[in-house]
């Protein structure tokens, strides 16, 4: 399969900070293929254009942030260190790789219409993590009874990726992490049976 090939895995790094560096827009294939260190013919052995590199990235991204998150959320007895788990490791990411963060915060952003929804499609599996919090957290009577998921999964999803945004916005001149505790309470708050 392609994807466990070593130079598929060089574009992809490459397309990150070509991207990031350059905007979706500007870069061209030729660049991205200059900094992965291969011939421009190569990336099409691989890929079909830029759009399908820019889905591509994110596919691979997210899929590793999935699966570390699935594992990490599975050695955690409660949904409170449920839900701390996965704000950490969404804002751990993207504060490791800032060139990542540009990429899906603001050049995801800027895409037709059947682009965002390939980009959509990529974080079905992530939201359905956000749902399996929430619903653990109302069957075991840690979370409000009357919670509509999907509404709180939004906002939750909606909160860590304005946080985000806004980080990258500001340059990064502050620590995302530090940001993960805070943001936590809130929800949690907000989630809680006892403050109902």
């Amino acid at each position: 399969m392609k994807k466990n090939k070593p130079k598929y895995n060089q574009i992809i790094e490459a397309a990150v900070v070509v991207i990031a560096e350059n905007g979706y827009h500007a870069s061209q294939v030729s660049r991205i293929a200059k900094k992965a260190g291969v011939a421009d013919g190569t990336i099409y052995l691989y890929f079909k254009n830029k759009e399908d590199i820019l889905v591509s990235l994110f596919e691979v991204k997210m899929g590793q942030l999935i699966e570390q998150i699935a594992q990490s959320i599975n050695k955690k007895q409660n949904v409170s260190d449920k839900l701390l788990t996965l704000i950490t490791m969404h804002f751990r990411q993207l504060a490791d790789d800032h060139h990542l963060a540009i990429v899906t915060q603001l050049e995801l952003r800027q895409s037709n219409p059947e682009l965002r929804m390939k980009i959509n499609k990529v974080l079905k599996p992530y939201l359905a993590e956000i749902d399996h919090i929430i619903q653990e957290g109302i069957d075991k009577k840690d979370f409000r009874g009357d919670l509509n998921v999907p509404l709180v999964r939004q906002m939750i999803f909606g909160t860590l990726d304005e946080v985000v945004t806004n980080w990258v916005m500001n340059e990064q001149r502050y620590d995302l992490l530090a940001q993960a505790s805070a943001i936590h309470v809130l929800l949690i708050n907000g989630l809680s049976k006892n403050n109902q």
